[in-house]
């Protein structure tokens, strides 16, 4: 049972994608983290359905004023976006929130802050030894790499999830390759690149709700049914067609790992949530190597999607909600319960 503050409103914080995104098509590629109005609209109704007064709010330029006139009628905020949309410069929407000074779900903005940027979230793992891969962020795509990397490597934009940015041509086995990589990343994004090592093995994804957390079913995506000519990633070619079209086929939840991998698995989670302080609800996505059976790393998703399964049955952390045996009702619930439990 949701138990809200009486007489308040929920403020649904969000972003709306304009341009479906196009593995072929690099203008596509800045609004992958965000959601169709479709999706917004289902959320909207299934919070009024749990019983609350919502007020949505686009996470644009307009939001902070938009939170301010209504802080008083505001019980929580449910933080679905992570930056303020054409914000210049860029701006979190937990900065946002922290200043006008109103409870919201997720982590609060000095770990979003670490989180969105994967190479200040490595080096803060790698500092407290939770495993994750050695890296090196480029910000020009003529500098040297660090001669303890070897080929071959994954070019990824140092702050972007939804594999934006990512695609076959991300793994690259020559420094010729790597430049043209980098520099690619650098002209889309107008940010660093991250590199790291590319390792062939078996990658899991991991949703945690709650403080402390629960953890949720080990999803595993099924490499071995990618077409013959794509890398075993999660590219945008993977998740904006691929997906789509095998749908949970393409996936085993629960993953079949055996007590001690999926025990070596939470752990580790459990690790990356500890260092990097993260509240309320997270997904956590990992690669075992093949070669040597070490598990690292390799991003942590705050906010996670939160796709409603009449939209799509592929959303990951719905989608373990639901073998865990929370409808998306009840996930919503939780999610909100979890953040209003730690102000109360």
């Amino acid at each position: 049972m949701l138990n809200f503050p009486k007489g308040k409103k929920l403020a649904f914080v969000y972003n709306v994608r304009h341009v479906y995104p196009d593995s072929d098509d690099p203008s596509t590629f800045n609004e992958a983290d965000f959601d169709d109005q479709e999706t917004i609209d289902s959320i909207v109704s299934h919070l009024k359905n749990l019983g609350l007064d919502v007020l949505p709010i686009e996470a644009n330029t307009q939001a902070e004023p938009i939170l301010i006139d209504n802080k008083t009628e505001i019980g929580f905020v449910l933080n679905y976006s992570e930056e303020v949309f054409k914000s210049e410069p860029k701006t979190y929407m937990a900065e946002v929130l922290e200043r006008v000074g109103l409870p919201f779900s997720g982590c609060f903005y000095k770990t979003q802050k670490i989180i969105i940027n994967k190479g200040e979230m490595k080096r803060l793992l790698l500092i407290e030894g939770v495993s994750t891969l050695p890296y090196q962020v480029f910000e020009d795509a003529k500098e040297n790499l660090d001669s303890q990397l070897r080929f071959p490597l994954i070019v990824k934009p140092i702050a972007r999830g939804s594999s934006a940015g990512i695609t076959n041509k991300s793994i690259v086995n020559n420094n010729e390759e790597l430049s043209r990589q980098v520099k690619f990343v650098l002209d889309t994004f107008n940010e660093p690149a991250l590199v790291e090592p590319f390792i062939e093995g078996r990658e899991f994804s991991v949703g945690m709700l709650g403080n402390p957390p629960e953890i949720f079913p080990i999803i595993e995506p099924l490499h071995d049914k990618l077409p013959k000519d794509f890398y075993h990633i999660d590219s945008m070619e993977v998740k904006w067609k691929v997906e789509d079209e095998l749908g949970v086929d393409y996936f085993k939840i629960p993953a079949d790992t055996g007590n001690d991998l999926k025990s070596n698995i939470e752990n580790l989670c459990r690790a990356t949530w500890n260092t990097l302080e993260i509240r309320d609800f997270c997904r956590i996505d990992l690669r075992i190597n093949q070669k040597n059976n070490i598990i690292y790393v390799l991003d942590v998703n705050s906010p996670p999607g939160l796709i409603p399964p009449e939209i799509s049955t592929t959303s990951y952390f719905p989608m373990a909600a639901k073998v865990k045996g929370y409808n998306y009702e009840d996930l919503l619930s939780k999610i909100i319960d979890a953040g209003l439990s730690r102000y109360q």
